[in-house]
C-alpha cells in the first residue's frame, strides 16, 4: 500500500510504520493469534467508511445517513452466516473480550455460575480468571485437562458439571492444541440444562475452511475474533439461534458498546467473502499441515508439546526439560527475527509473566506460502536459538537466515 499523505504530514508515524513494514517483512510471525491480511481487508478497513457513526441496527439507526452502512452491514451478516451455517449474527462487536461479555451480559445474571476451562490450562482470561471481569462478576467454576495427556477429560467435565449445575457451559481456548468434542458438551448441557457457548477466536478460519467440526448449528451462542485464523480485520462476530437473537443484539448494543466500527465491518464483509472461496479451504489445511509438521520436527529436537500433538493450527512448547523458562525463549527467539509469545502450561509451577512455556502458531507463515519444508527450516532455527540463546554471535547469524527466508515468502498486504 502507499502511504503517500502520511509520508508528508506526520514523518514520526511514517517513520515508525515503515519500520514495522520491515520487521514484518524480515521476520517469522509464529504467534498463533496474529495472522496478515488481504490488500482488500486492509483498503476497506482504512475506507471513507471510518468517518460515519452508525449507533443502532440496520433500518433502526440513531443518525441519518446510514443506507450505505446498512447494505455493507447486512453483507457482512450474510457472508457470516453462510460461512458459519448460523442463524443469527451480530457483526458489531469490536473484539474478542467485548463479544464475551456481551454473550454473559444477554444469557446470565451477575454471581451465575459459568463452568470454564482454566487459563493454564489452555483457556482464556475472559473465560472466568480472577483478575479479568468474567471472574470478577460470574461466578466461574474451571475444568482442566487431564494431569497425563493433557487433553480436556470430557468425564470430568461432565462430573463436575453434575455437582455444580451451572447455567451456562463454556467450550473454548486461547492455548490447546487439540479439537473439542462439541457434541459431548452439548449432551452434558443438555443434561444439566445450562447454556452452551463456544469461543471459536483461533479456530474460527479451521472451521470456515471445513477443517474442523462447526459448533455453530449446535450450540446456543458462538462467539469468535475475525482476526487470526480467520484472516479479517481486528473484530469480533457473535453467532446465536434465532431464539436468542433479541437478548444478544440488545446486549452489544446499547448493552455494552455505542456505535459500530463501519470501517471494520466493511473489512469484515470482505474478509467473510475471501473466506467463502475454494482457496480458502487449501489454506485452512495446509495451515494444520505445517502445524502437524512443526510439531513433529520440534519433538524430533527433544521439545516437549504439551499433548504430544496438535489438531489446530497451535501448540504450546514446554520448555522445563530444556532448562529455560517462556520469557528467555521468547527474547531469544526475537533476537532472530521469529515473534512467539510466552504461555503457561498445564500445572505450571512457574508465575504467568515468567511461564514455563512458549505458544506458536503458523496461520501467519502459512499465509505467506511457507509448507513443510519450511516447517523443517523453522524447527530448526528455534532449535539453534534455544541451543544457544546467551550467545549472541549465533543468535546474528540465525537471523540473517531467518531473513534470507523470509524473503523468498513476502508478507501480501504491503
Amino acid at each position: 500500500m502507499q502511504y503517500t499523505h502520511l509520508e508528508k504530514q506526520d514523518t514520526a508515524v511514517y517513520a515508525g510504520l515503515q519500520q514495522e513494514i520491515e520487521r514484518q517483512q524480515t521476520g517469522l510471525e509464529l504467534i498463533a493469534s496474529e495472522n496478515y491480511v488481504s490488500e482488500a481487508v486492509q483498503e476497506a478497513l482504512g475506507s471513507i467508511f471510518t468517518n460515519k457513526y452508525s449507533e443502532g441496527y440496520i433500518g433502526k439507526r440513531y443518525y441519518a445517513g446510514n443506507q450505505f452502512v446498512d447494505e455493507i452491514e447486512q453483507l457482512a451478516i450474510d457472508r457470516a452466516k453462510k460461512l458459519f451455517d448460523a442463524e443469527h449474527v451480530n457483526v458489531q462487536p469490536l473484539s474478542g473480550s467485548p463479544a464475551n461479555a456481551a454473550v454473559y451480559f444477554a444469557m446470565l445474571k451477575p454471581g451465575d455460575k459459568v463452568l470454564g476451562l482454566k487459563l493454564d490450562h489452555g483457556g482464556h482470561l475472559s473465560h472466568g480468571h480472577p483478575v479479568n471481569f468474567s471472574g470478577m462478576l460470574y461466578n466461574f467454576v474451571q475444568y482442566e485437562v487431564d494431569r497425563n495427556t493433557k487433553r480436556i477429560d470430557m468425564d470430568e467435565v461432565r462430573a463436575i458439571a453434575l455437582r455444580e449445575k451451572p447455567k451456562m457451559i463454556l467450550a473454548g481456548f486461547s492455548a490447546y492444541s487439540r479439537s473439542l468434542d462439541w457434541h459431548h458438551f452439548k449432551a452434558i448441557a443438555d443434561e444439566v440444562g445450562a447454556y452452551t457457548f463456544a469461543d471459536i477466536a483461533h479456530i474460527a478460519g479451521l472451521i470456515a475452511g471445513k477443517q474442523l467440526e462447526n459448533p455453530v448449528p449446535l450450540f446456543d451462542v458462538v462467539t469468535t475474533t475475525t482476526h487470526k485464523t480467520l484472516r479479517g480485520p481486528r473484530g469480533a462476530i457473535i453467532m446465536c439461534k434465532e431464539q436468542f437473537a433479541k437478548q444478544i443484539d440488545r446486549a452489544v448494543f446499547p448493552g455494552m458498546q455505542g456505535g459500530p466500527h463501519d470501517n471494520s465491518t466493511a473489512a469484515k464483509a470482505v474478509a467473510f467473502a475471501e473466506a467463502l472461496r475454494p482457496e480458502f479451504i487449501e489454506y485452512a489445511k495446509q495451515i494444520i499441515t505445517n502445524a502437524q509438521i512443526l510439531s513433529t520436527e520440534l519433538m524430533a529436537r527433544g521439545f516437549h508439546v504439551v499433548s504430544d500433538g496438535t489438531d489446530n493450527h497451535l501448540m504450546v512448547l514446554d520448555l522445563a526439560n530444556k532448562g529455560l523458562v517462556g520469557k528467555v525463549a521468547e527474547e531469544a527467539l526475537d533476537k532472530i527475527g521469529i515473534s512467539v509469545s510466552r504461555s503457561t502450561v498445564p500445572f505450571d509451577p512457574n508465575p504467568p509473566m515468567n511461564p514455563s512455556g512458549i505458544r506458536l502458531g503458523t496461520a501467519a507463515i502459512t499465509t505467506r506460502g511457507m509448507k513443510e519444508a519450511e516447517m523443517v527450516l523453522v524447527a530448526d532455527f528455534i532449535d539453534q536459538a534455544l541451543t544457544n540463546y546467551e550467545n549472541e554471535n549465533v543468535l546474528a547469524q540465525i537471523k540473517i537466515a531467518v531473513a534470507e527466508l523470509c524473503k523468498k515468502f513476502p508478507i501480501p498486504s504491503v
